[in-house]
């Protein structure tokens, strides 16, 4: 059974990661990869700014909006990040790499054009990964 609101939710987080990618490269940065998936989950973005492996959390909401899209970024979904985290680390023995966790807030407007990005840089810390 296929749902509107599944496929509504994905095209949103889609074009977010899209905007995301499209801000940080501006800025610089080099995307790593997208979509990075494990059985635990996903990480959006692994990206380097300069010699640091940033892990990139996107959340995006369409507005009007209640609380921010950053706010979805729970105590529960960093510690499932930092784990995400510290297996791509020993996946691709990448040892004791500069690393952190940023978060891009991306609001779209009725048009689902980007209104708003915000970049939460050390957005958390994910000091027990276990």
């Amino acid at each position: 059974m296929k749902f509107w609101w599944r496929d509504d939710r994905r095209s949103v987080g889609k074009r977010g990661e899209d905007a995301a990618a499209r801000f940080l490269t501006k800025r610089g940065w080099v995307i790593v990869e997208r979509n990075v998936r494990s059985r635990l989950g996903e990480i959006d973005l692994v990206a380097r700014d300069r010699e640091t492996l940033v892990f990139v959390e996107v959340k995006c909401r369409r507005e009007p909006i209640g609380d921010p899209p950053e706010a979805a970024v729970t105590p529960d979904k960093q510690r499932r990040l930092g784990r995400l985290a510290a297996g791509y680390l020993k996946r691709h023995r990448l040892g004791e790499i500069t690393c952190r966790f940023d978060v891009l807030a991306v609001t779209l407007d009725a048009r689902d054009r980007v209104k708003e990005i915000r970049h939460l840089e050390h957005a958390f810390m994910a000091g027990d990964w276990d």
